[in-house]
């Protein structure tokens, strides 16, 4: 076991920061994200997996930091569209693109695809790499993507990933009830255990 003092967060993106942050919420570790290591810009994404993609950024952010790095990558796969936007998810619509833009630009290709065979999967893949250690969690969840928006929680593709299930958007739901369930959530469920395996007990609550 080793006794950890910080973990980065992988990312700029303050909703996908606060969903990670209060998920690892039981540890006592301090939490930075790359907001706090302003010299560190956009880091190129240039895998052909969500995994490949993840480790990417875990392994330059531990490189640049030095410190234990964690990072998470995350596809909508939607199967009338043969998997896309996949790998592409955060820019299918292009490149610095809104959220609002990249919904709109799926429910534009998906305008003439009936009820019923709008089934999709959202994947997460979360990496850790440490001096010592990498290791990754993977979590996946089954839905289908809404004619319209609905809900305003949540971020990305949130307000049309309808879970019949819940009966809800992933937007409609808090994010407590989205933890529970989500790709993210599930993937981070697995995470955690690892995590406690390598961390000191004095880091968590």
């Amino acid at each position: 076991m080793k006794e950890i003092q910080a973990i980065v967060l992988a990312t700029h993106n303050k909703d996908k920061r606060e969903e990670l942050q209060k998920a690892l919420s039981e540890f006592t570790v301090e939490i930075l994200s790359l907001n706090d290591f302003p010299f560190i810009g956009e880091i190129e994404e240039v895998g052909l997996t969500l995994l490949e993609n993840s480790m990417i950024k875990a392994k330059t952010v531990h490189k640049l930091t030095k410190l234990p790095s964690i990072a998470d990558d995350t596809g909508l796969e939607v199967e009338a569209l043969n998997g896309a936007p996949g790998i592409y998810s955060a820019r299918y619509a292009g490149e610095n693109v809104t959220y609002e833009e990249n919904v709109n630009k799926l429910l534009h290709d998906m305008r003439d695809i009936p009820k019923g065979k709008r089934n999709a999967k959202f994947r997460t893949v979360i990496s850790f790499v440490d001096r010592e250690r990498e290791f990754w969690t993977e979590g996946i969840i089954q839905g289908e993507i809404g004619k319209i928006p609905k809900g305003s929680n949540g971020f990305g593709y949130d307000p049309i990933f309808f879970v019949p299930e819940q009966k809800k958007t992933f937007a409609e739901l808090s994010i407590n009830e989205k933890n529970k369930i989500s790709h993210r959530g599930l993937a981070m469920e697995k995470f955690r255990i690892l995590l406690r395996e390598f961390i000191s007990d004095q880091s968590i609550k």
